[in-house]
């Protein structure tokens, strides 16, 4: 018997924990604590515990697939190849599209956008951020040029004062979350604002319960009252930012007073003012955010409001400071820094850029070019498009993604992927989306490959194979390279390995330019921006400016605009949707993870006791529960720890799919959905 450990990184969250992965005999086995990761010092939650117990899961894809007569059947892999070639070489560039992976390394997610653009000459090209932190993306860059999480994980315990919003980070980033608690024990205030009484609202000093889908509202009520106070920082202001007496114009309207701000939010106008007094006080002061804040129809809008009130209070470019936005899954921020989104290449280099399209299709050496310069589909869009027009997009390559689960409203998705021609799915699992497939292609999982990740903090850090594909499954960027080379484009895909790879997306990203695999080995690995090869990296942006040409944060005057849609006599609740501790997203490996499984076997609608007794409702009973585009049956969850009037649904299982339920209404700049607030009812199921 031989046993090694083999460090790697997590494949859950954003956060970017280390871990060794047991190997015996060359099958993965266990975890074991790694203690030299300056992120997570050895600990990890439970999904990275556990993180071993899906990799060699009997139901792991281990051949092509091609569907026939609407069975799938066993193909090779020159048979999968011949099929696709054949039939991707028949599609106009507009009737393609593909949708890149927040699950996979930087460097599969560069070669997916590489192919789309080079080889199938396609602008639309997208993938789940979209779904996620698409509007911290474009809030950030428009306030402060740069839109990425502006400090370090490390630096949260810094913190004298730390506002969480839309996050219930103890259970979505739990290593996080035990950055919140040293920052506690060493004095800090917590301030909490979400509808459920979460573990994170227990930790808080200050927990205010409200109705989903007013945190543009709190957030002006809150400037409000630190300029009435003469709490803002002046300076700062004054030298670092512009535009601020359009703020001050928006914010110190009557609007946005305690007492009116109360009967929007639910919070107490005396709890407003509290919380004002406290962040405009203590210095520095940190803003935790996640999805609360970003799955809105002004997802854009409370982003931008959230990096509003850090330049108001000076809370930027110093530790314990900053708009910390904690991305979902483990490579979101890196599939975006790879250009696996339809208006950017590499590190946000605009792709209606004439410079930057140049310099790509100088850098890829396409002999007929690549595609025209053009904005493409969002993947929200492109299920829009696929119903509204029927036969513009024809043919879609998914790579790791799933939307049969994770997207809104999943019958008009399912909808949407039956309009499709022709459907290329990439995975590890034979997951909802994997179904509805022409072929598919079984991919290797975090545990059999090496390569690249970037966590929320934006540190890019390694992956290493512990263990070989199952049986003849490849890692994504073999495939690319194979399929390139059927479609005529070896020469544009020459790589022999992962780190051939990376050495191209360095040169052409300005922000990693100074990474090598070699400097990336260290357990702190670097972050973004690296410039060169002397530079250390960059935990915490905006230090002496912002990124913005002229180096200065720009205010936005934004007003509170409710969600597009609110209770009405039908359907009378607010339904807000979220992730627990023990699973993940779409459920395809934690709930493969027998442990973790077992822990949480199925959903369920949290439900506050008053609505309950009001509705006739017991803990644990089957409901119904109904919006307008459908409905799920669920078991209730009766608690006082919910806002009365709200209601709450995981989103990881699919036979209670809270997806089902959700509203695709759609931000009009981040094209993000609604996820975090709907209107609901909740019925009784009557025995027929």
């Amino acid at each position: 018997m031989t046993l090694q450990y083999v460090a790697t990184t997590c494949p859950y969250c954003g956060t970017g924990c280390s871990f060794n992965l047991v190997v015996q005999d060359g099958k993965v086995v266990g975890t074991a604590p790694y203690r030299r990761s300056p992120v997570n010092e050895g600990k990890v939650c439970p999904k990275g515990t556990y993180a071993h117990e899906f990799v060699n899961s009997p139901d792991r894809l281990t051949k092509p697939l091609i569907k026939k007569d609407g069975k799938f059947v066993e193909a090779t892999w020159d048979e999968a190849y011949d099929l696709i070639t054949e039939k991707f070489k028949s599609y106009k560039p507009d009737e393609f599209a593909a949708l890149s992976s927040a699950r996979v390394s930087n460097e599969e997610n560069y070669l997916m956008m590489k192919f789309a653009r080079g080889v199938m000459k396609s602008p639309h090209v997208d993938h789940c951020a979209r779904l996620c932190h698409a509007s911290t993306v474009a809030g950030l860059a428009a306030s402060f040029g740069s839109g990425a999480m502006t400090n370090s994980i490390g630096d949260i315990a810094e913190s004298e004062c730390i506002f969480v919003l839309g996050s219930n980070t103890l259970e979505q980033h739990p290593l996080i979350g035990r950055k919140i608690v040293q920052a506690k024990q060493k004095g800090a205030k917590v301030i909490c604002a979400d509808p459920r009484y979460t573990p994170t609202a227990r930790l808080a000093d200050l927990y205010m319960p409200f109705v989903s889908g007013a945190d543009v509202a709190i957030l002006n009520c809150m400037m409000q009252e630190i300029i009435k106070n003469g709490w803002e920082d002046k300076e700062f202001v004054e030298k670092r930012t512009r535009d601020f007496e359009k703020l001050k114009e928006v914010v110190m309207k009557e609007d946005y007073s305690p007492e009116n701000v109360s009967k929007i939010s639910g919070i107490p106008a005396e709890q407003l003012r509290q919380a004002a007094e406290i962040f405009g006080t203590t210095k520095p002061g940190a803003i935790l955010y996640s999805m609360g804040i970003t799955q809105h129809t002004v997802g854009v809008d409370n982003v931008r409001s959230v990096a509003n009130i850090q330049m108001l209070t000076g809370n930027l470019g110093k530790p314990g400071s900053g708009v910390n936005a904690l991305r979902g899954q483990n490579n979101v921020q890196g599939a975006c820094d790879m250009g696996a989104l339809p208006v950017v290449f590499t590190g946000y280099q605009k792709v209606i850029d004439p410079a930057a399209y140049k310099k790509f299709a100088d850098a890829w050496g396409f002999p007929d070019g690549i595609f025209e310069p053009k904005n493409g589909y969002e993947v929200t869009v492109m299920m829009d498009v696929l119903t509204d027009n029927p036969g513009e997009l024809k043919c879609m390559y998914i790579m790791g993604e799933n939307p049969m689960l994770s997207d809104p409203d999943l019958n008009h998705v399912r909808e949407a992927i039956g309009n499709l021609e022709f459907l290329v799915v990439q995975d590890i699992f034979l997951t909802e989306t994997a179904e509805l497939a022409d072929v598919v292609l079984p991919a290797a999982c975090y545990a059999e490959r090496g390569g690249t990740q970037t966590s929320t903090e934006r540190r890019v850090q390694m992956w290493r194979k512990a263990q070989d594909p199952p049986g003849e499954a490849k890692e994504d960027w073999q495939i690319f390279c194979e399929l390139a080379a059927k479609m005529g484009y070896a020469e544009q895909f020459p790589y022999q390995s992962l780190e051939d790879v990376f050495k191209e997306v360095a040169e052409v990203t300005p922000s990693y330019h100074g990474m090598t695999y070699e400097r990336l080995e260290r357990p702190e690995a670097l972050h973004w921006p690296c410039p060169s090869l002397d530079h250390p990296g960059t935990p915490i942006l905006h230090r002496e400016k912002f990124s913005h040409p002229d180096g200065i944060g720009v205010f936005a005057p934004i007003e509170w605009k409710p969600p597009a849609e609110v209770p009405d006599e039908e359907y009378p609740f607010v339904l807000t949707t979220g992730r627990i501790l023990w699973h993940w997203h779409t459920g395809s490996m934690t709930r493969r993870s027998e442990t973790l499984d077992s822990e949480v076997p199925t959903g369920w609608i949290e439900i506050n006791t008053e609505d309950a007794k009001e509705l006739g409702i017991q803990n644990k009973e089957m409901v119904r529960v109904l919006t307008r585009r459908g409905s799920v049956e669920a078991p209730a969850k009766v608690t006082p720890d919910i806002m009365k009037g709200v209601m709450f649904m995981p989103f990881h299982f699919a036979e209670c799919a809270a997806n089902i339920l959700t509203h695709n209404a759609l931000d009009p700049i981040a094209k993000i959905p609604e996820f975090k607030a709907c209107s609901v009812k909740v019925e009784k199921i009557t025995e027929a």
